[in-house]
This record gives C-alpha cells, structure tokens and sequence, in this order.
C-alpha cells in the first residue's frame, strides 16, 4: 500500500473544496429555479383567478342580459295590454278558427244539441221602432194651445168654428231638484187655571235620524246617494247645494255620513249575518285610497265584497287597512260552505284552518285570461284551451234556468269529459316556466281541484263575475 504523500493529500483537499463548491452552486441555482418555478406558479394562479374571474364577470352579465331580455319581453306584453285597455274593451269572441282544433265527431255533436235547441220553440219579442214611449206613470201637465176668435170664424157662415179633437204630442221635462224648510212646531200644553204646582205637557217630536241634527232623512239620503251612487265627491255636492243658495260645508256632509253608517250599522250587520247563512260565497277585493292626516297623503286600503247565494241575496262590504288575510278570515269565522274567489293566497290559510268546513271554488274566467294573455307567444296550444273553455260556457248557457240537480247532470255529462280532455292534454305538454303559457298551465294546475269543484253542485257557479261585478261601483268611486 502507498502511502499518500504531502502532495496528493493537498490535491484531495483542492479537489473536495471544488467539489464543495460545485454543491453548493448546484444547490444555489436549484434553489433559483424553484424560485422561478413559485413566481410562475403565482403568476399562473393569478392568471388563472383573473380568468376565473372574467368567466364569472360573463356569467353574471350573461346573466343580466338574460334578465333584461325577459323584462322587456313582459314589459311589451303589458303595453300591448294597456294600448288595448286605452283603445276601448273588446269582447273576447272566440276565434273561428279554434273550431279546428277539435274532433269532426264533437263538432256533430254541437251541431246536433244547436238543431235540437232550435227545435224548441222561443218567443220573440218584436223589436221597437221609433222613439221610446215615455213611462205611464210620471205626472203630466197638459198645456192647450188655440187659436183667437178672429181666426175661427168659418167662411161659409160666420159662425165661430168649435175644437173636433186635440192633436197631442209629448215631450219629457225635468225639474230641478229643490230645497225646503220643516218648521217643527211642538204644542206646548198648560192648564188655564193657574196652579202653584202647574205641569207643562209638551208634544214629542217625531224620532230623527241625526239628533238634533241639521238634515232631514231625505237629504241624508240625497248625500249618501250621491256620494257613493252616483260617485260625487264632497266637494262637488258642496257646490250644487251653494247653486239652491244653501251653504253646507263638506266636513259637515262628511259627518252627515258618518252618523248615517251608525245609523245602518244593524241593518248591515242583519246583512252580513243572511250572508255567512249562504251555501256558497262569491268574494272579491281592491284597492281604494285612505287619507292619513299624519302623512298628509293617502295610503292604499282594501275594500272586500261579499255576496250570498240565491236564498240569500244580499252583497256586504268589508274593509281592511291592508290585504292581510286576518280580513276574510275575520269576516268568515262562524262560516261554512263554499267560497268563491281568485287564487289570492291569503285564502289558503282560510281553506286549511277551517278544517273543511270551508271549499273553494275557483273562477273560470281568471283561468281564461291567463290563456288569453298567452295567445300571441303561443297561438295554437292557447286558442286550443280557449276554446275547450268556451265548450265549458255552453253547457252553462245550456243549463241557465234550469234547477240545480238537471244543472249538475248537464255538468257530469257534458263538462266533466271536456276537463278530463284538458287535463290530460295538460299532462302531455311541455312548457316554458316562465312564459306566458307556462303561467297559465301553472295556475290552471295549482287550481285544478278548485276549478273542478262546481260540477259536484249545480247551485255553484262557473266562475266569480258577480263577486266582480260588486267591485265596479267602487272601482269608478275610486276614481273621484
């Protein structure tokens, strides 16, 4: 064995410091490069959150156009319907054209219960020409024109020519309503001799309606009538009594009101008791306006009607500072039957705490506007279920006057096979949830149940106009 001299121990030693050397520089540019590798990582990351970041900013404005697309779409809509509303009403006839869309063998079918209704024969009433007759029973003031002496002598003898008959024409005058005074005098009774302990007796005066009170119950009537008949606000009936020369300020026929309602509190309250005694209810609400003197502006209230049944034909009124549904469900506490209104959801709670001794029965005619709104997007599913609805009004006019139990079999032969039709065609539709045909679809499905209920009893309506036609007066009241 060798052994190593001084020479080659100091050239091991150079060489292990290269070696160190080298180590350390190789560690040094792999701690570089990992360096690099983390700068270009976070440069990756951040370019990755920044293109994260512009897929969500697409997203979101995606998004946005969409939500704006579908705003100006009902937008449109709804000034397509305001153009109609300020154009005039129109009735909704039914396309002819929708009588395509149904089998030959139910076409024959109409046909035939049309050849059998005109087999029947129908009193016609002749038609009025002219000028209408004016009533028998107004008073009349005969007026008789003639001519002098001078222009009635005859030319064969002189002699002075005598009325044969009277040519008569009318006309209808109107005379100004008037205002008048009653002087109460009240006999006040004593006795003639003079007595230490003398008693006077007076007369009663007759009961009023306002104590002490100004009006009479005529004029009371002419104010109430006024204001909510013929929809003349205070201020205008101010200025017609100041025309007879009588001032009446409007806060003072303001209170006359006022103590009339007092007045007729028992006879509503008799009303609104006939009313809960009904088998079905017809109800409908809107919006009027109520003056806040704290505000010093007026706040939206609710006005709800209530109308009874044949056997009880009487229309209440109720009204509520919002359309909470602790107002009907107030109004509705002791009663049980079926009650017919919109699709309003304050109802539900009604429905489901009454644990059914309350039944609800939808309108047809809400049903049909939502497919009469969808007939432009979706014309041929939409006319097709106005017209089955249209069949569905048929049987209606078919069984008018008739008595409840022929209406309900009219119902079960002829309307139930005509729901059966649409539900199933219903269930083998596809629709845009947020279309106009879908919204009809939905609301004709969430309200199926209700929508069938009037089949089960002729005595139930096809729909709830009548309940809307109670909401006209106060709709044009509301105005004013």
């Amino acid at each position: 064995m060798v052994k190593p001299t001084r020479a080659m121990r100091v050239e091991s030693c150079m060489d292990t410091n290269q070696l160190y050397k080298e180590v350390e520089a190789l560690r040094e540019r792999l701690a570089q490069a990992n360096r690099e590798i983390e700068v270009a990582q976070q440069a990756v990351a951040l370019e990755r959150s920044k293109s994260e970041g512009y897929l969500q900013q697409v997203k979101a404005l995606s998004a946005t156009v969409e939500d704006q697309r579908k705003k100006m779409e009902q937008q449109e809509r709804r000034m397509l319907e305001l153009l109609r509303s300020l154009r005039g009403k129109k009735r909704e006839w039914v396309n002819p054209d929708q009588m395509l869309l149904f089998d030959i063998g139910d076409l024959e079918q109409l046909v035939e219960e049309v050849r059998d209704q005109e087999k029947q024969p129908t009193k016609r009433t002749p038609k009025k020409h002219g000028r209408r007759l004016i009533p028998d029973g107004l008073p009349q003031e005969i007026i008789e024109h003639t001519l002098p002496e001078s222009d009635i002598v005859c030319p064969v003898d002189g002699k002075v020519m005598e009325p044969i008959r009277w040519e008569e024409s009318k006309q209808l005058d109107y005379i100004p309503s008037k205002l008048k005074v009653i002087v109460h005098r009240r006999a006040v009774y004593a006795c003639p001799e003079k007595h230490d302990q003398a008693v006077l007796v007076t007369a009663p005066k007759p009961p009023q309606p306002i104590e002490k009170g100004l009006a009479t119950s005529g004029l009371l009537a002419q104010v109430v009538v006024s204001k909510f008949g013929d929809h003349l606000p205070g201020y205008r009936q101010e200025d017609i009594f100041s025309r007879h020369g009588v001032e009446i300020r409007r806060s003072t026929l303001y209170d006359w009101m006022s103590g009339v309602a007092d007045l007729c509190l028992p006879l509503y309250q008799r009303m609104q008791q006939r009313v809960l005694e009904s088998f079905s209810i017809h109800t409908d609400d809107t919006t009027v306006k109520l003056v806040d003197k704290q505000l010093r502006s007026t706040k939206p209230a609710r006005f709800w009607c209530y109308q009874g049944d044949a056997e009880h034909p009487y229309a209440v009124y109720d009204f509520t500072l919002d359309r909470a549904r602790e107002g009907p469900a107030k109004f509705l506490k002791s009663y049980q039957g079926y009650l017919q209104a919109d699709a309003y959801s304050g109802y539900d709670g009604i429905y489901l705490n009454s644990g059914g001794a309350i039944q609800e029965v939808a309108c047809w005619a809400h049903c049909r506007r939502y497919w009469y709104k969808a007939r432009e997007v979706d014309p041929a599913r939409a006319h097709w279920v106005i017209g089955l609805i249209q069949r569905l009004y048929d049987v209606e006019r078919l069984a008018e006057g008739k008595e409840h139990q022929e209406r309900r079999d009219l119902r079960q032969k002829y309307s139930v096979p005509l729901l059966e039709e649409l539900r199933t065609w219903m269930d083998g539709q596809l629709f845009l949830p947020k279309s106009p045909t879908g919204e009809a679809a939905r609301y004709t499905r969430n309200q199926w149940a209700a929508l069938n209920r009037y089949v089960e009893d002729g005595r139930l309506a096809i729909d709830n106009n009548a309940a809307e036609r109670l909401m006209k007066p106060v709709a044009i009241g509301r105005k004013n």
